[in-house]
């Protein structure tokens, strides 16, 4: 082994661990499904029920669209993607590669609402176009289509399930499509199973032409070769690297995910995913403002990404915003009584939610009412002028105007998380500052079983 090969070992977990995560999420979804989705084949959507609700049970999950995700498989030829009509309402289809490059979608933002039709080709592809069909050009041979419906509660699934009936995929390759992704060696010890799948991933989704020559500096780790893997039967000074290497590669990116923010500060990241800097499909912006400008250092905020935060789109799309403390910097307990003063409500193009989740566990929490999330297209909201005071407890509000706006709240801890799709330029810009969270307290008189 070079000296240094632990420290070029956690270069390659930097590197690698977005395709990693990646391609594990693309396995998982076809083979036992992924949070409320069911498995589905390649080329095939697999569709959420609805919105989530508590009883899924999902960390993070979002109570205001409803999920559509299908893995497309190019290595047999082109996928045709048609999508309906969706009459103005809010939708997203992202495209993701197999290192876990956002590099296209198509959806209320990028290309509208209408009905149109979508050609995914994959990487060299060089056949005929049908006539009216736009082209998706893929990087890699593999597709996570991640797609987000808006739904306006329970009254509203109809319109999407139509929808989902008219979201479909035809494979119109000339050869039959993979059914499972590139398996590693079985016969790799588990301490090494992270550099395996390294290494076959890499072999089968060769990555953006740039990125090559970093990619060749890890031969000597084995993670370039073919055929028989390098890691069945490793020697004890190569065990010992890459061992050492996944441990401060992992020291390395936990330590990029920490955000300092002043105490009640929302955290919000509209940059985490600017690590794209090579495919720029549709609807992706190509202006210097979303891309990371040194190479190396968007390996790094990619595997931020693919830790924290995977198939979640760019900030132009959607941004989410977190707290869990108050402007005084306390965490936020269902014993008290809180506070937004919006003043005016998030700028943007689409529509913006506030949920909330139980700490610990991050799940949404089951309270008095079935309402997980408040925001712009909440029935019956309550404004004073241009602004709007939302609330949130565990009791049930005795004003009106206040119950109007109340988002409840479980027994014990808890954060916030403001969505906003499709966010102007001032939230993207920090023009736009959403203000801390006060604890308030009187005029909470109705009991919690009215």
């Amino acid at each position: 082994m070079p000296e240094g090969a632990d420290a070029l070992a956690a270069d390659a977990y930097v590197y690698g661990v977005a395709l990693v995560r990646q391609m594990s999420a693309v396995q998982a979804c076809l083979q036992v499904g992924r949070g409320v989705l069911p498995p589905a084949p390649f080329n095939a959507f697999a569709h959420a029920d609805g919105p989530a609700t508590p009883d899924a049970h999902v960390p993070g999950a979002v109570p205001d669209l409803v999920d559509a995700v299908a893995q497309l498989d190019l290595s047999g030829g082109p996928v045709r993607l048609h999508v309906p009509d969706t009459g103005g309402a809010y939708y997203v289809l992202q495209f993701v590669d197999a290192w876990s490059n956002a590099f296209a979608y198509v959806g209320s933002r990028a290309t509208g609402t209408r009905e149109g039709d979508w050609l995914v080709v994959p990487p060299g592809w060089s056949g005929t176009v049908p006539a009216g069909v736009a082209v998706v050009d893929a990087p890699t041979s593999v597709v996570s289509l991640v797609g987000r419906v808006a739904c306006h509660g329970p009254e509203d699934l109809p319109r999407v399930r139509a929808l989902q009936q008219e979201l479909t995929l035809t494979h119109l390759g000339d050869r039959a499509h993979r059914t499972g992704v590139p398996a590693p060696d079985s016969d790799v010890p588990g301490a090494l199973a992270f550099f395996e799948r390294m290494r076959v991933w890499m072999a089968d989704f060769p990555p953006a032409a740039a990125d090559l020559a970093h990619q060749d500096r890890f031969q000597p780790l084995g993670l370039l070769e073919e055929g028989l893997s390098p890691y069945v039967a490793p020697g004890p000074a190569l065990v010992r690297a890459l061992t050492r290497g996944l441990e401060l590669g992992r020291e390395r990116v936990a330590a990029a995910s920490g955000l300092s923010r002043p105490a009640g500060a929302w955290e919000a990241e509209p940059h985490l995913h600017d690590y794209n800097l090579d495919h720029f499909g549709v609807g992706v912006l190509r202006s210097p403002q979303w891309r990371v400008p040194d190479r190396e250092a968007a390996y790094l905020v990619r595997a931020v990404a693919a830790r924290r935060a995977l198939w979640e789109p760019h900030g132009y799309e959607a941004l989410a915003a977190s707290t869990a403390h108050d402007s005084r910097g306390r965490p936020f307990d269902g014993a008290h009584r809180y506070a937004l003063r919006l003043e005016p409500p998030p700028p943007v193009g689409a529509f913006w939610s506030m949920s909330l989740y139980e700490v610990p566990g991050d799940h949404l929490a089951a309270g008095p009412t079935e309402r997980y999330a408040v925001g712009d297209r909440t029935p019956g909201l309550v404004y004073d002028g241009g602004a709007l005071t939302l609330y949130v407890a565990g009791e049930w509000p005795a004003d009106p105007a206040q119950e109007a706006n109340w988002l409840p709240a479980p027994s014990g801890g808890f954060r916030l998380v403001m969505r906003m799709y499709a966010p102007d330029q001032a939230v993207l810009d920090g023009e736009y500052v959403l203000p801390a969270v006060e604890r308030v307290g009187g005029g909470w008189a109705r009991p919690v079983d009215h």
